[in-house]
C-alpha cells in the first residue's frame, strides 16, 4: 500500500551537526562566554532551536535567548546551513521510497526557510517537493503541531501516513498524531533513546527504511 512518508532532515536525510555545533559556539563567544566549558552539543541538534539555545545558555547562568537566537542566525543563514552532508545512502533511500509510489515530505523543526535551501543544497529537492518547518516569527516550532499542520494540509491519512526521524521529539510527535514511527539509528537520538520513546519500527541504515514503510 502506498503510505505518506515524512522525514525529519537534521539527524534523519543530513549530517548537520558540524555546523549547527559550530553556530551554537560562535554564539556563546559573541555573547561573552567560553564555548569550550558547554561539552558536547550533539543532544543540542534537533530540537526546535529557541528550546536548544535556551538550555545552552542556562548552563552559563544566562537568559537572553532572543539575543542567543539572532546571534545563533546570523551565522547559520550564511555559513552553518552549508556546513552539512546528506548521510550515505539517503539519495538511494529516496529513489527507493519514490519508485515505490510513497508520497514523501520534509517534516523538520528546522525554520521551513533554512529547509528549503538545506534540501536545495543536499540536491535531494527532486524528490521532497513537499517541505515543512517552523514558520519565520514563530509557529509550527513544536513537532506534533507541525505534523498536523502537514496531515491537514496535504490531506493525508494518518493510518496511511509513517513518521522517519531520529529523536524522541518525532516519535512523540508521530504518537499525537496517530502515525506510525520509524527511529533511524545513524542520527543523533540513538537505539536507547529511539526504543524509550516507543519507536515503531528501527532501521539501522537508510537501505531498510523502504521495507519498513
Amino acid at each position: 500500500m502506498k503510505q505518506a512518508v515524512l522525514l525529519d532532515l537534521d539527524g534523519t536525510l543530513a549530517d548537520s551537526r558540524p555546523g549547527i555545533e559550530a553556530c551554537f559556539r560562535h554564539m556563546l563567544t559573541e555573547m561573552g562566554h567560553d564555548p569550550s566549558l558547554v561539552g558536547d552539543l550533539t543532544w543540542a541538534v534537533g530540537p526546535p532551536i529557541g528550546q536548544s539555545i535556551a538550555m545552552v545558555l542556562a548552563k552559563y547562568g544566562d537568559d537572553r535567548v532572543d539575543h542567543g537566537l539572532a546571534t545563533y542566525r546570523a551565522r547559520y543563514t550564511t555559513v552553518g546551513i552549508y556546513e552539512c552532508t546528506a548521510y550515505p545512502g539517503v539519495h538511494e533511500m529516496l529513489a527507493a521510497l519514490t519508485d515505490a509510489g510513497h508520497v514523501l515530505s520534509v517534516a523538520t523543526s528546522k525554520r521551513r526557510d533554512f529547509a528549503e535551501r538545506a534540501v536545495e543544497y543536499l540536491d535531494i529537492r527532486k524528490y521532497l517537493p513537499r517541505v515543512y518547518g517552523a514558520l519565520p516569527g514563530g509557529g509550527l516550532d513544536a513537532k506534533q503541531d507541525l505534523l498536523a499542520e502537514i496531515l491537514r494540509v496535504e490531506g493525508y491519512d494518518p493510518a496511511n501516513t509513517v513518521m522517519v526521524g531520529d529523536r524522541l521529539h518525532d516519535i512523540h510527535a508521530a504518537q499525537a498524531n496517530r502515525l506510525r514511527s520509524i527511529g533511524v539509528l545513524w542520527g543523533y537520538g540513538g537505539e536507547a533513546e529511539l526504543r524509550a520513546a516507543g519507536a515503531g519500527r528501527l532501521a539501522a541504515h537508510p537501505s531498510e527504511v523502504t521495507g519498513l514503510v
